[in-house]
């Protein structure tokens, strides 16, 4: 592999290994692909990044399911080929729908069996139980919120990001009101 794509495959594989959606083989294989003006096999793949075609036949179907990777027919040849994405907006928008929103949505289920447990619980809430409702009100609030941006970016909708700074205030202004 030439220099240039040596750098660009190496620092690709260290910002997939800090995403937490990619491990740093599968940015190693997406840099090396998306440098490629032809698609690759995954003998070549294998080759190019000094690995096993085993390894890297299990990789590459994590980024064929996001979307970062797509198999190519090749006429005339029987083995798989492989070509990057392009299509950054599309690849976000993935990644944000499966990714962040399913994250976003097990806070969202957390406040909600929270608070029901709460009012579940019956007697009078104190100090204590209008402080922990005030916080799971405030949290609910934020990932609600975060949850239709999400959902907006990800179907090419327009969101402000003015509103989440709405947010966190009132939420701090009511649980001052409550003391």
């Amino acid at each position: 592999m030439d220099r240039v794509t040596g750098i660009f495959v190496d620092g690709i594989g260290a910002a997939a290994a800090t995403s937490g959606v990619l491990s740093q083989l599968q940015g190693r294989i997406f840099a090396l692909l998306y440098l490629q003006p032809a698609p690759l096999s995954l003998d070549d793949i294998a080759a190019e990044l000094e690995q096993s075609k085993s390894n890297v036949s299990v990789q590459i179907r994590g980024l064929v399911e996001w979307h970062l990777v797509r198999r190519v027919a090749i006429g005339g040849s029987r083995k798989d080929h492989y070509q990057a994405a392009t299509d950054f907006w599309r690849v976000m928008q993935e990644i944000f729908e499966r990714r962040y929103r399913f994250n976003v949505r097990q806070v969202l289920v957390a406040v909600d069996e929270s608070t029901r447990a709460a009012e579940s619980s019956g007697g009078r809430p104190g100090e204590r139980g209008e402080f922990v409702g005030a916080r799971l009100e405030s949290l609910r609030a934020f990932f609600a919120l975060l949850d239709t941006s999400l959902a907006a970016f990800t179907q090419g909708k327009p969101f402000s990001a003015d509103e989440f700074k709405k947010v966190i205030p009132l939420a701090s202004v009511r649980q001052r009101g409550r003391h």
